[in-house]
């Protein structure tokens, strides 16, 4: 069977399961792992499908990726992004990391700053920063999302309006092409909004791939954001509205 003739039925078994897998596919089609692979990266490359450890899932515009599948996706795009966006934050500093597999790339490496403080409703960033002696860790409350230690909600809002920090790094889910940050959780939305109302700097952490997503809740804009960090540049008309903003993008792939 050609590609052609894969692809359709490779989405189609996505719609049907929510998610595919490579070995279930190179059996179906009695193909390579390979193979398989190859188409994968073509549905993902037409937006059809996000690519995860093992397989693939469906794209969605009112769900997230699964948290364990979302720690498999980009992982050495987060680990760059994460090391440039470091070395823009000063030792003797504080800041906010927020929910996300992008701000847990920013937390481990922050391993040898030192005089920081950092105040997070990410359950996992603070277990990362434990094993640093010289951050003082903060996380504020809220209602616990089992899914991936996130803490949500009016409780965590309230609390975090008790600060004032230097430095907000966040991550969204998907990017539009107006340049608004998004997310899929109206509760997470809500204490993002509120980390950017209570910092006197905020920077964006995201990869390209939020560029192909889509999600419902607004956060913010990106003229409310200092620097964006990300592995690519964005679409035309957005860096030229970044531009206008003011808003630095600093891209992992180019030689600043």
């Amino acid at each position: 069977m050609s590609q052609s003739l894969r692809l359709p039925e490779i989405l189609s078994i996505a719609r049907r399961d929510g998610r595919v897998s490579v070995d279930a596919l190179a059996d179906h089609f009695n193909v390579t792992l390979q193979t398989v692979r190859r188409d994968l990266s073509e549905l993902a490359a037409q937006g059809k499908l996000e690519r995860v450890h093992g397989g693939a899932v469906l794209q969605s515009t009112i769900t997230n990726i699964g948290y364990e599948d979302r720690r498999g996706l980009h992982d050495a795009a987060k680990a760059a992004i994460a090391a440039r966006c470091v070395r823009d934050i000063p030792n003797g500093s504080s800041l906010f990391l927020n929910i996300g597999t992008t701000t847990e790339a920013v937390a481990h490496a922050l391993m040898k700053h030192r005089d920081i403080m950092v105040l997070t409703n990410n359950m996992n960033v603070a277990n990362i920063l434990v094993e640093n002696p010289a951050c003082e860790i903060i996380v504020v409350g809220g209602l616990l999302r089992r899914s991936d230690g996130g803490l949500v909600g009016t409780i965590t809002t309230h609390a975090i309006r008790q600060f004032k920090f230097d430095l907000a790094v966040i991550s969204c889910s998907a990017l539009d092409g107006d340049g608004d940050m998004l997310d899929y959780d109206i509760q997470e939305v809500g204490v993002s909004q509120t980390i950017l109302s209570q910092s006197r700097r905020s920077f964006l952490v995201a990869d390209r791939s939020k560029f192909q997503r889509r999600a419902p809740a607004r956060i913010g804009s990106l003229a409310q954001i200092a620097t964006f960090y990300t592995d690519a540049p964005p679409p035309p008309a957005l860096l030229e509205a970044c531009r206008g903003w003011g808003t630095r993008i600093v891209c992992t792939d180019k030689d600043e």
